[in-house]
């Protein structure tokens, strides 16, 4: 089993600034690197407290690439329909040099509206410019000229994008799925690893979506044991059980994650595009302590912690992504429960 942490944080300038906030989450990832923690991901948000900290991701792990030895680096997600697929193949490829070959490169159709309409992009051609825009993105790593006509940007009648990618054929790359089983088909046909949040939906409801993707792999002649299914779920540790005092501690910076998110979308995406994302934001409305724990998160004490990893394991997961940083929760808390995790949980899971 491999473990991840999983930036996107609650961005609340009024009890903390980016600044602070910045380097509170350098200093959790430093920490992870040195205990053995496998991945790092990034979000991109644009204009919101839901996430909105991470409007340049590239440009914040290039910074972690230099800060770490081992762990490795990954956009989780890079919005691909608001980025011009050249561009992202330019700092992918560089940021997968100055990490020395740590990059890899999640990537997403995004499902704000408020973003879509502040970059002058239609909901509706989503998916359409993911599909066009990772096809782009993988030719332009080559370093050969490209030729490339696209529905979206300029042609490219061949110009050389560059760098050519470090890694080859390229960086692994993972498509971010979320509701919808052609989503996840999708992401087994193009033979890409799943990335999934699951704390939207209880643990029968994750199980069989990642299935969808489980199942579709072999239809695709593709073999489900060369494929990684990361989830992402909140996280955070005590020494010992104790319900009451988890709730004490993560109760409200819960609710305050859950508020920027259905503050991100309170204008719906497409419904034709976008089905089902009204659950999403039914979902979050309802998060109360009794609503998320224990079977949407990994929380409590080391023995709750090591079931809950092992009921995951058998869910067909390779890498529990921890989202351990959310609403205000305070840094000397994430850092001890760091310390629990350490010490305590990871050298009970990792050979599982």
């Amino acid at each position: 089993m491999k473990f991840g942490l999983f930036y996107l944080p609650t961005y609340l300038p009024e009890t903390r600034d980016a600044h602070t906030h910045y380097w509170n989450i350098i200093e959790q990832v430093e920490f992870a690197d040195k205990i053995g923690i496998d991945y790092a991901w990034v979000v991109e948000h644009h204009f919101v407290r839901h996430g909105g900290l991470f409007p340049a991701n590239f440009a914040f792990l290039s910074y972690l690439a230099a800060r770490t030895e081992n762990i490795r680096l990954g956009t989780g997600a890079t919005v691909l329909p608001l980025n011009d697929p050249v561009r992202a193949a330019e700092q992918a490829a560089t940021l997968d040099h100055l990490s020395e070959g740590r990059f890899d490169f999640g990537i997403g159709r995004g499902f704000m509206r408020d973003e879509f309409d502040a970059f002058g992009i239609d909901m509706k051609d989503s998916r359409e410019r993911v599909e066009e825009g990772i096809e782009l993105i993988k030719q332009a790593w080559t370093g050969e000229p490209l030729h490339f006509e696209s529905k979206f940007r300029p042609p490219m009648t061949g110009l050389t994008v560059t760098p050519p990618i470090f890694q080859q054929p390229h960086p692994p790359i993972w498509n971010a799925c979320l509701m919808t089983p052609e989503s996840f088909e999708w992401t087994a046909e193009q033979g890409y690893n799943l990335l999934y949040v699951a704390y939207h939906v209880d643990h029968p409801v994750a199980v069989e979506r990642i299935q969808w993707y489980r199942d579709a792999l072999p239809k695709f002649g593709r073999k489900v044991e060369d494929h990684e299914v990361c989830c992402v779920y909140h996280a955070h540790f005590l020494e010992q059980g104790d319900d009451d005092r988890l709730r004490e501690i993560v109760d409200g910076p819960m609710a305050e994650y859950a508020v920027a998110g259905v503050e991100a979308t309170s204008k719906p995406p497409d419904p034709t595009a976008y089905k089902g994302y009204d659950r999403r934001e039914a979902a979050q409305r309802n998060f109360g302590f009794n609503d998320y724990y224990p079977g949407r998160v990994l929380m409590g004490g080391p023995d709750q912690a090591v079931d809950r990893i092992h009921e995951l394991k058998e869910a067909g997961i390779t890498q529990v992504s921890m989202l351990i940083d959310f609403g205000s929760l305070e840094q000397a808390e994430i850092m001890r429960s760091l310390e629990i995790f350490a010490r305590d949980i990871l050298p009970r899971v990792r050979e599982i």
